[in-house]
C-alpha cells in the first residue's frame, strides 16, 4: 500500500439469508458496528427499515444493544448441542425476550408519482428493530428445514454462518468471491508448487 493512503472500510454483507445471520456477519474481518453510523447504515442496508428512513435520534445505546443480541444470536447458532448448558439457556431467554417488543408499523403512502411505497409511521425505536432481528432468529431457531440449512463457512478464518439454500445444499463458503476464490487460488498455488517439485 502506498504512503498516505488509508485501508478502505469494509463494506457491510447482507447475503447470509438471514437478517439474524447478516448481523453476525458484522464481526468479521473487524468489527462492522463500529458507529452509530454504521449501524444506521446496516439497519438500513439490511432492510429493517424503508429507504430513507431517518435515524439521526439512534445513538451508542443502540450500538450495545445490538452487539448484545448479536452475541445471543451466536450463541444459539453456532452451538446447536448446547441447549441446557448454561449460556445457551441465558441468550434463548435474551432473544426471546427481546422479541417480545413491539416492532415498526409500515404503512403505505403515495409519492409524488403516485405510486404507492412504504415508511414507518412513526421514527423507529431501538427496541422494535432489535425484536425484527430477534424474531428472525426465533423463526430460523423453529424451523427445522431452516436450521439445518444453516452452514459455517469453510474457508480458512472465516467464521460466517450462512443459510445454504443452493441446490443440492452442496455450498460451502460464505462467498464465492471471497472466501471461495481464496481457496480456488490457494489450491492452484499447491498444484503449481508440487509441479515445480
Amino acid at each position: 500500500m502506498a504512503l498516505g493512503t488509508v485501508t478502505p472500510p469494509y463494506e457491510p454483507r447482507f447475503d447470509a439469508g438471514r437478517i439474524c445471520l447478516d448481523l453476525l456477519a458484522t464481526t468479521h474481518p473487524a468489527e462492522r458496528l463500529d458507529g452509530v453510523e454504521a449501524l444506521c447504515a446496516w439497519i438500513g442496508g439490511v432492510g429493517l427499515v424503508p429507504e430513507g428512513t431517518a435515524l439521526g435520534h439512534a445513538d451508542a445505546s443502540w450500538l450495545v444493544g445490538f452487539r448484545e443480541l448479536r452475541a445471543h444470536i451466536g450463541t444459539l447458532v453456532r452451538d446447536p448441542h448446547a441447549p441446557g448448558a448454561p449460556s445457551y439457556e441465558s441468550a434463548l431467554r435474551r432473544v426471546n425476550e427481546v422479541a417480545h417488543a413491539a416492532t415498526p408499523v409500515p404503512r403505505a403512502v403515495r409519492g409524488e408519482d403516485g405510486v404507492l411505497t412504504r415508511e414507518l409511521a412513526d421514527p423507529p425505536a431501538c427496541a422494535g428493530l432489535l425484536a425484527l432481528v430477534a424474531r428472525d432468529a426465533v423463526d430460523l431457531l423453529t424451523d427445522p428445514v431452516a436450521r439445518a440449512a444453516v452452514r459455517e463457512c469453510e474457508g480458512d478464518n472465516c467464521p460466517l454462518v450462512y443459510l445454504d439454500t443452493s441446490r443440492g445444499r452442496r455450498r460451502r463458503w460464505c462467498s464465492s468471491e471471497v472466501c471461495g476464490n481464496r481457496e480456488r487460488v490457494a489450491r492452484h498455488r499447491r498444484r503449481a508448487a508440487v509441479a515445480r517439485a
